[in-house]
């Protein structure tokens, strides 16, 4: 269903070009009048309407109207009457006239339209811009239906309790009552005759099903029973109203209770009068009780006797006068009025379709005329019509009239909408005939009614009696309406149960709120209940809502946190390993063995980018991947690692130049060094994915109003035969490192591995309590800085002060330099070489890679290692 909601619109004057011209005409108003400032009205002039399924073939057609509403044609006079009144009087709006539109509508379509032309302000065209002419209508009254697609801003019989949601509606109003009193009133005149065991029928709109809904549990609290429930729509299938019909004739009880318009009524009655069901007592509401279009209805005699609430009637002195003077010509433009014309006095006008009739002879006057549209005798939905245009003018008369300086007030020929909405909702004025009128907070008046009794039913006549009378509110101190409140305890509401006590009324109770984990989502709950595991109770405790699902994802602060030191330790270590390229032929590259280096930058890059995998939603195979690819890539980053450390310090433990122990770490050996260590972790990840690999789970221990979706190990004991493998390798190269520190000057690598074995393995030990304990995401996190960590202490430690000679200190990076503290490093071993043993070591000293020589000029020292 659309929801139209006709807002309060305030523009006056309109001027400039138009934006757009419409592909079509726009309707034109039924009924209009010019002025300073203009009210808009929709009324529903026809019962019925007649369309067509278009095949879209040809241009639709807009449905035709049937069925002439006398009613609502006497509600427009009566709001015409009462323009014509304030423009009358002085006091009211001086020196400002007011005009009106009003337009027909008889469907959902027509009066789309008519809000549109009422909030555009012409006839012919639409504008999106600020208007300053007198075309736009700053209020709009009228139609009679309850649903939020027939809204008003201002309705005299709209009764559906729903439009007091000031948060939904916050600019509708009303001059009748709110269904709510009407539904109980009606539960408490069934208790009042004894009808413990009734029937309750309604129509499909919100005016039915909202007022029946009140109504039977305000029955159920009197202590009434419903037998059966029905609703349906007149312009429904037929088989839905044969269902009701079935459903009475198959009941027990005597009495009806009817929430309806009088369309559904009046087929209704029709229906239950061919299958011969009579002797049913009839309550009614005000939408049919007193409607006088039952009169035509088929069987209508079955309906007398009917009760029910009607607001109160009224005497407009001048409105009798004025609808018996109604001609024509006062209305050349409106084809109503000349229906209604022709329909009263069964002649045919100028240009009429209704060529079997007789001609009008032009003296037709409606002064004699005893109809319902000018009896005056009870005058009470055209009050309330009366009332909401005297409300809109007091409201703007205050506007105009406000002290400068209030924020409200306007001195422009342009009145904006919240303007005269604020002072709308002030309005507190007493009419001619002394009746107060003023809006509450919701936009509802005082509720008041009459009771009445369907006396008698002829053709074209109903005699009502008034039998009685209720009254919402009783008057107290100082003149103030207020429903006065005497109860014991006061409702428990949603989100809370009721504690009665043996010793108290039952009335009298404690409200107590509902456990964690638990709701109660009606009024004066006793129990309640608890909400599913996976889902928690909202703030009111009154619903169960699903449970946020927790994880490390990339689009909150922490995951792009660590996405960015991610990717930034993954680019300086690619530009690291440039730089070395670059350089690789230099001495600092090639003394410090260029192989183990390049693939040691490779590794770390994987390093860096398997703690991605660790951030998003966990799925099957990224639990899979996230823990083998970083158990793999840092034991080839820490084998690396340690075969740099083996080289350094092989290199100074060899005494001699042709040593066996420097015979069996050469390159090759370097090489199968670190495809071991590495194929030996491959090997431990195999079996734990091959047991019991990891998986996505939901964890609900942690945290009671979220739920965890994590990475489940599998098998514990692989996790940790995958760290303490690494762990294994990281202390066994710490270990080697530390005792090659001492070594001197350029060659003294093993010191800054010494540094970064140190920050790797004091990272993974306080890893673990920090992992054991940390929950949900932050686990995850964790781990994610301890790769970080470690990565980037090896990176910083062993290449950054390389990198630092290479583009900073290039003075350094020459052979002559190296060599030049490789002497030093000769004497430091002169004790235990003799002469012709230190230029061999001269030669082993600046080698990073080294291959075996089978002849040469270097004497014993082709038997050992040159530089390649």
């Amino acid at each position: 269903m659309q929801w139209l909601v006709l807002f309060f619109l305030v523009q006056l004057v309109l001027r400039g070009s138009c934006l757009c011209q419409p592909l079509g005409q726009i309707q034109a108003p039924e009924l209009s009048q010019t002025g300073d400032i203009i009210l808009g009205g929709i009324f529903t002039f026809h019962t019925a309407y007649r369309g067509s399924i278009s095949t879209f073939n040809t241009k639709p057609r807009a449905p035709t109207c049937m069925n002439l509403n006398v009613r609502e044609f006497k509600f427009a006079q009566t709001m015409i009457f009462a323009i014509d009144e304030i423009n009358k009087n002085s006091d009211i709006l001086p020196n400002h006239t007011l005009g009106y539109k009003i337009y027909n509508s008889c469907g959902m379509s027509n009066i789309a339209l008519s809000a549109i032309v009422l909030v555009n302000g012409q006839e012919e065209v639409l504008d999106e811009t600020h208007c300053t002419g007198s075309g736009t209508a700053v209020a709009v009254l009228g139609h009679s239906g309850s649903a939020p697609l027939w809204l008003s801003l201002i309705s005299h019989f709209a009764t559906c309790a729903c439009l007091s949601d000031r948060e939904e509606f916050p600019s509708f109003f009303r001059t009748i009552p709110s269904d709510n009193h009407q539904s109980r009133a009606l539960a408490k005149l069934v208790k009042h005759f004894g009808w413990t065991w009734v029937g309750a029928i309604s129509n499909l709109n919100d005016y039915g099903v909202n007022g029946i809904s009140t109504f039977m549990q305000a029955a159920q609290e009197e202590g009434v029973c419903i037998e059966y429930y029905e609703a349906f729509e007149q312009s429904g299938p037929a088989s839905a109203l044969a269902k009701v019909v079935e459903t009475i004739k198959r009941s027990t009880s005597k009495v009806i209770v009817a929430f309806m318009s009088h369309r559904e009524v009046k087929a209704l009655a029709a229906e239950l009068y061919k299958n011969n069901i009579t002797r049913l007592q009839w309550v009614g509401s005000d939408a049919w009780i007193s409607d006088n279009s039952l009169t035509d209805a088929e069987g209508h005699g079955i309906l007398v006797g009917s009760l029910g609430f009607v607001v109160s009637k009224a005497n407009i002195p001048g409105l009798g006068e004025r609808l018996r003077r109604l001609h024509p010509s006062q209305f050349p433009r409106s084809q109503f009025v000349k229906d209604f014309w022709e329909y009263v006095f069964g002649c045919a006008l100028v240009n009429s379709s209704h060529t079997e009739r007789r001609p009008c002879t032009g003296m037709e006057s409606l002064q004699n005329e005893e109809i319902y549209f000018t009896d005056v005798s009870e005058l009470r939905f055209e009050n309330n019509v009366y009332k909401s245009v005297y409300a809109v003018a007091h409201a703007l008369h205050a506007l105009r009239s406000c002290e400068s300086g209030n924020s409200g007030c306007t001195n422009s020929q342009r009145i904006e909408p919240w303007q005269v909405l604020q002072y709308l909702q002030k309005v507190n004025f007493t009419t001619h005939q002394g009746e107060r009128v003023t809006f509450d907070e919701n936009g509802d008046i005082v509720a008041k009614y009459e009771l009445i009794n369907i006396q008698s039913i002829t053709a074209g006549t109903m005699h009502l009696a008034t039998v009685g009378f209720f009254d919402s509110t009783m008057p107290l101190e100082n003149g103030v309406l207020q429903v006065p409140v005497s109860v014991c305890s006061e409702s428990c509401p949603p989100g809370k149960r009721k504690v009665l006590y043996k010793t108290r009324p039952v009335c009298c109770y404690d409200c107590i709120p509902c456990g964690e984990a638990e709701i109660s989502n009606v009024t004066d709950s006793l129990d309640c209940f608890a909400c599913p595991i996976e889902y928690w109770p909202n703030t009111n405790q009154d619903k169960c809502l699903p449970k946020d699902i927790e994880f490390l994802s990339f689009s909150e602060i922490m995951g792009i946190t660590l996405t960015f030191f991610c990717l930034s330790g993954t680019m300086l270590t690619f530009l690291f390993l440039i730089v070395f390229y670059q350089y690789k032929e230099t001495p600092i590259v090639r003394a410090n063995n260029s192989e183990l280096s390049f693939l040691l930058l490779f590794s770390l890059s994987l390093c860096f980018l398997c703690s991605l995998t660790f951030i998003g939603r966990p799925s099957e195979w990224s639990c899979i991947l996230r823990h083998t690819a970083f158990g793999i890539t840092f034991v080839l980053c820490i084998s690396c690692v340690l075969g740099k450390t083996i080289v350094v310090l092989m290199a100074f433990r060899a005494t001699l130049p042709g040593s066996s122990v420097m015979k069996w770490f050469g390159p090759l050996q370097q090489r199968l060094s670190v495809l071991t260590f590495t194929l030996v972790q491959v090997l431990i990840c195999i079996l734990w994915l091959t047991i019991n690999p990891p998986f996505p789970q939901t964890n609900m221990l942690y945290y009671k109003d979220r739920i965890i979706l994590e990475c489940n190990l599998g098998s514990s004991i692989g996790f940790w035969a995958v760290l303490g493998y690494i762990g294994l390798l990281a202390l066994l190269c710490f270990v080697l490192a530390f005792l090659a520190r001492k070594l001197p000057d350029n060659f003294n690598e093993a010191k800054f591995i010494t540094f970064s074995m140190l920050i790797f393995c004091a990272v993974w030990i306080t890893f673990i309590p920090a992992y054991v304990s940390s929950p949900g995401k932050f686990t995850v996190a964790v781990e994610i800085f301890a790769i970080l960590a470690s990565s980037y202490g090896l990176l910083f430690c062993i290449f950054a002060p390389k990198i630092l000679i290479i583009l900073f200190q290039s003075e350094k990076n020459t052979k002559k330099n190296i060599m030049g503290k490789t002497n030093k490093t000769i004497r430091f071993f002169a004790h235990a070489l003799n002469n012709g043993q230190m230029h061999c070591l001269s030669h082993l000293l600046y080698a990073g890679n080294y291959k075996t020589q089978q002849g040469g000029s270097d004497g014993d020292c082709a038997k050992g290692y040159s530089l390649r």
